[in-house]
């Protein structure tokens, strides 16, 4: 189940010129704390950033972690946005948030209050160092395409050419984890 609420026009930032708006995709995870508490905070600042608005947020799920077990299970979730900023500036936005929530990064796949991903940007690819669009690990990882595929159910992978829900249907059933209760995209008061 998603819910969907009116878009708004969107803003730039002083250093950026003016761009159209595009369709990017955020994933959240979080496993500390109020996992769902986290995941809703963290979807109200996204969607008060300026030059961003979330359109759908899908059902949170519960995964299980990657890497080292020894911590709690995540919940997980897919935020559509429409935003104007470049993905780099977006990934910006992103990790300013995660620092204002108090993420801290400890040790690679360990325990985190919050998680925010660019999964998609439109169509576009990147592959830089520090910014890899679609994400490098999205079509081995059911926590992200079953929630993904909920939003865009016939929508294809841009670098892989496969439908999302392909690319789920290869990955364990199991990994996606069980659905929770949906999450109504929140609105940020101007």
């Amino acid at each position: 189940m998603t819910n969907v609420h009116t878009t708004r026009t969107f803003g730039t930032g002083t250093n950026e010129a003016v761009r159209p708006a595009v369709l990017a995709y955020v994933g959240l995870g979080s496993n500390l704390g109020d996992r769902v508490g986290n995941l809703r905070k963290a979807l109200e600042m996204i969607d008060c950033e300026n030059g961003v608005g979330i359109l759908r947020v899908s059902s949170f799920c519960e995964s299980e972690p990657l890497g080292p077990k020894d911590q709690p299970d995540f919940i997980n979730a897919v935020a559509e946005v429409q935003t104007s900023l470049a993905p780099r500036s977006l990934l910006e936005a992103l990790q300013r948030i995660e620092l204002e929530m108090g993420r801290a990064r400890a040790r690679r796949w360990g325990p985190r209050l919050i998680d925010l991903d660019i999964l998609l940007y439109g169509d576009l690819v990147v592959s830089e160092p520090d910014l890899v669009i679609p994400h490098r690990l999205m079509h081995l990882r059911g926590f992200v395409l079953e929630p993904l595929c909920e939003l865009i159910p016939e929508a294809e992978h841009p670098a892989r050419g496969l439908r999302f829900c392909e690319l789920l249907d290869r990955v364990e059933r199991a990994a996606g984890g069980r659905r929770l209760s949906p999450v109504q995209a929140p609105v940020c008061a101007r």
